[in-house]
Order: C-alpha cells, then sequence, then structure tokens
C-alpha cells in the first residue's frame, strides 16, 4: 500500500531543482576533469593503505597478488559503467538506494537502506577510522607496536571529530575535504616514485619467483577480491552528479575509463613499489605497510608518510559522512525513515540528525570488532547489494525497454560484473561463514524493521509527532525548505 500516499510530488518536478543544493557544491557543469577528479579523490582513501596486506594474505603469492590488484581494476571499471548507464537513465540523487527502488520497489530499497544503516556505513567508518588510529600513533610510538587499546582511543577521537566537524559548518567540511584529496595524491607520490627508483636500479630479488603456486588456494581468492575492490571503492560516486555533467553520454564514460585507469596504475605501481622494498613476508607482518615502507627507504624523514595517510583516511571519512546525510536525507523524505533525518540545524545548516545517527553503531563496531573481519564482514553486505543493483540495470532492459537511455553499456559488462558479485558474495559463504552468516542475518532484520516503521508511519499519528517534535526541540532542527 505505498503508492496510494500522496508523495507522489517526488515524481514529477520536484527532483530536478532538489538536486542543485546537496551536490558538493559543483556547480551546474562538471567537465571531464572535474569529474576524475571526484572519482579519484573519493577512490584513493584508506585502501592502498590497508588492502595490500589483505591481499598478499589470501592470493598466496607476490605475482597472484598484483594480478588480483589488475583484475579488481577492470571489474571496478565495469561496475562503474554499469551505474553510470544507471545514473544517466534514472536522474535522481540516492545512488544505489533509488535505483533498487527503481528496479524491485520500496521493500527491497527498504532493506539495502536499512543494512546501509547498521552495518555497512558503521563498519566501513570504522575500518577507515582503525587505519586513521593506526597511522596517526606510529610515529609517536616508533620503532614500537601500538598498544591496540591505544589505536582505538585515537580512532574514537578521530570519529568523533569527524561528526563534529560535519555538524558544524559545511562550509568547512568542503575546505577541509579539497586540503586533504591533494595530501592523499602526495603520499602515494612519496612512496611510488622512490620505489620505482629502487626499482630502475635492480632491486628485484622480491618479484624472482613471483608466481609460486604452493600457497595459492582457490578459497582465499573472493577474501582477496574482497580487500581489492574495498581499495577501489568509491567508483559509484560520479553518479550522485550525473545530471550536472554537460553532455553526460560522452563526458560520463571517458572520466570513468580515465580515473580507473589512473587509479588502476597507482594502485599497481604503489604495490610493485612495496615489493621492492618488502619481500612478502615482512609485508604480511607490518601493521601499516606504507611505514615500514617509508622506515626503510628514509630513515628519519619517514614519520611524513604516516601522517599522510593518516590525512588521507580523514579525508575518506569526511566525505563517506558527507555523501551519507544525502542519502538518508533522500529517504526520509520518500517517507522510509523518520522525518527527523531529513531536517536541518537553524543556525548551522548541517543535516545534524543524519550525522549523528551512525555515531553509537561506529562506535560500538569499533569496539567490538577486529579491523579484518569487520572488512569481510562489510564487503559481503555491500556486494551483494552492488549485485542488485546491477542485476536491476538488466531487469530494467526487459522490464522497461523503452526508458530514454542516452549511454548505453554492452549487455556483458553488467553480465560479467553481476557474476563476479554474486560469485564472490556465494564463495564468501564458503571460506568465511561465521561473518557472511551476521551479515545475512543483519540483512533480514531489515524486513519486520519495514513493517514496524510502516506501522508506525500509517497508524498513530499523534504518537509519530510527538517523538518528532521532541528531537526537533532537543537538536534544534527544522525541515528544510523545498
Amino acid at each position: 500500500g505505498r503508492s496510494s500516499r500522496p508523495r507522489s510530488n517526488y515524481a514529477g518536478g520536484k527532483l530536478q531543482e532538489d538536486n542543485d543544493d546537496g551536490k558538493v557544491g559543483l556547480g551546474k557543469k562538471v567537465t571531464l576533469l572535474r569529474g576524475i577528479s571526484i572519482i579519484i579523490g573519493t577512490i584513493i582513501g584508506a585502501g592502498i593503505f590497508i588492502s595490500p596486506k589483505g591481499i598478499l594474505k589470501h592470493s598466496g603469492s607476490v605475482g597472484m597478488s598484483l594480478i588480483v590488484w589488475i583484475a579488481c581494476g577492470v571489474l571496478s571499471l565495469f561496475g562503474a559503467l554499469s551505474y553510470a548507464e544507471l545514473g544517466t537513465c534514472i536522474k535522481k540523487s540516492g545512488g544505489h538506494y533509488t535505483y533498487i527502488m527503481e528496479a524491485f520497489g520500496p521493500q527491497m530499497a527498504f532493506i539495502r537502506l536499512w543494512v546501509d544503516l547498521i552495518a555497512i556505513r558503521p563498519a566501513g567508518m570504522a575500518v577507515i577510522a582503525l587505519a586513521f588510529g593506526q597511522y596517526i600513533l606510529e610515529p609517536l610510538f616508533m620503532p614500537c607496536n601500538i598498544p591496540p587499546i591505544a589505536v582505538k582511543l585515537a580512532t574514537g577521537i578521530g570519529i568523533t571529530s569527524v561528526m563534529y566537524l560535519n555538524s558544524m559548518s559545511v562550509t568547512w567540511t568542503a575546505r577541509i575535504q579539497i586540503f586533504l584529496t591533494f595530501s592523499k595524491l602526495l603520499a602515494i607520490g612519496i612512496i611510488i616514485v622512490p620505489g620505482l627508483y629502487q626499482l630502475f636500479k635492480g632491486e628485484t630479488k622480491n618479484f624472482e619467483n613471483a608466481f609460486e603456486m604452493s600457497n595459492v588456494k582457490l578459497s582465499g581468492m573472493p577474501l582477496a577480491f574482497y580487500s581489492g575492490m574495498y581499495a577501489y571503492a568509491g567508483w559509484f560516486y560520479l553518479n550522485f552528479v550525473t545530471e550536472e555533467v554537460d553532455n553526460p553520454e560522452r563526458t560520463v564514460p571517458l572520466a570513468i575509463c580515465i580515473s580507473m585507469a589512473i587509479v588502476t596504475s597507482c594502485f599497481v605501481l604503489t604495490n610493485v613499489a612495496y615489493y621492492t622494498v618488502m619481500s612478502a613476508e615482512e609485508l604480511l607482518t607490518s601493521e601499516a605497510v606504507a611505514v615500514t615502507f617509508a622506515e626503510k627507504l628514509m630513515g628519519k624523514f619517514s614519520i611524513v608518510v604516516p601522517v599522510f595517510v593518516a590525512l588521507s583516511c580523514y579525508g575518506s571519512m569526511n566525505g563517506c559522512l558527507f555523501a551519507l546525510s544525502r542519502m538518508f536525507y533522500v529517504a526520509s523524505r520518500e517517507g522510509q525513515l523518520p522525518e527527523v533525518l531529513s531536517m536541518i540545524h537553524i543556525h548551522r545548516h548541517t543535516p545534524l540528525p543524519a550525522v549523528l545517527i551512525l555515531y553509537p553503531m561506529t562506535m560500538l563496531q569499533l569496539f567490538v570488532g577486529d579491523l579484518y573481519s569487520l572488512l569481510n564482514f562489510m564487503s559481503f553486505l555491500r556486494w551483494l547489494f552492488i549485485g542488485v543493483v546491477v542485476l536491476g540495470l538488466i531487469y530494467l532492459r526487459y522490464t522497461k525497454p523503452d526508458l530514454p537511455r542516452p549511454f548505453k553499456v554492452p549487455l556483458f559488462i553488467p553480465v560479467v560484473f553481476c557474476l563476479t558479485c554474486f560469485f564472490m558474495v556465494f564463495l564468501s559463504l564458503y571460506s568465511d561463514p561465521v561473518n557472511t552468516g551476521i551479515g545475512f542475518a543483519i540483512s533480514l532484520t531489515g524486513i519486520p524493521a519495514y513493517y514496524i516503521f510502516f506501522y508506525f508511519s500509517h497508524r498513530p499519528k499523534w504518537l509519530q509527532r510527538a517523538l518528532g517534535k521532541t528531537l526537533q526541540i532537543l537538536l534544534m532542527v527544522v525541515p528544510a525548505e523545498q
């Protein structure tokens, strides 16, 4: 009985105007260059500094790990192209959520939203924040190991400060973001240049028997792919701005291809740089790969590397929160989340409730979980739903063939991508059943939640109003003016 509710203003002319305000201040013209910088800026986050270890561990050899890096780049390219078709065909903000809504209806979309809210986002934040904590403390504790509780405390402080920043000022959030994007590229530059210099000098001993097949296990592959795909996560962010792209049918695919090529080569080169200095064993024992690399090559100067990595992680946390509040905002306007979530602070004009709702969940997962199991548990859900979105693309091709599609991908691309997603999901059921089971159970809780929320939104209007009003007064927020 969703469709009967008078929410139809969302379906008509409202969409187009409503998208001008929430974008990251890009104005109406996203040129090719800007599109590329958006994608590169969001992809290069903590992944390249966390994932090398996971990939090497699960793929079993140096050569295999580099192949996994390249394969993940190509797969992400496929996924991004599929998303580009969806983005140019369904012109609404809200990312995955909107696409699932269009293809499979509100129940499915709500489950996606629910899982995002209670599991994927907090786990993702916790993973990046843990990397931040690890790297920010590294220079203080060198050369000893950092006590785990210290890392968690630093992480807690990091998350709290990001949340505070996001709930205080939008302009400062954006300014800091630009500065952090530069520090990311700098960090990668500091690693690649000396690494390649070593390689040309003839430091190739770690590449000698790169394809030793003794410890390559098939069951480890999906987990290696998880780590790799995690490093490339962020290719769907151009979808938040598809409408502002001029000449989208040319610019979008071009921006995606160019930036994926740049990112893939950056990542592969960074790994090659790591391996010129460290053997596989050293890389696996290192707590923070980039720091070990810097210590070996630069001696005293190495203190700057962890600082830059920490800044990069901070930037990812910041961008993640920014895009998220956007999604909650769309969902609560669709009537799928309590209205409070789409309200805005009176004086500061920040989406305070949407930012705050993630805080308790993130803190919980931070102090309960361990980094790598968190990563697998989050990846499982994430890829399941990304697979569902791309399946939705194939499904829409048959159910609504007459939708305007300014940019069409050849059908084999979404098919390959979709199959890979589900393949990874099923294999991870086999190789890490516990975390996968937990993830599955969590997504199933979305079904009762859906009915509870709708029970509330239909029946006691006064109750809903009373709760909403109290929260509104406590947080000092009002509904956004249209």
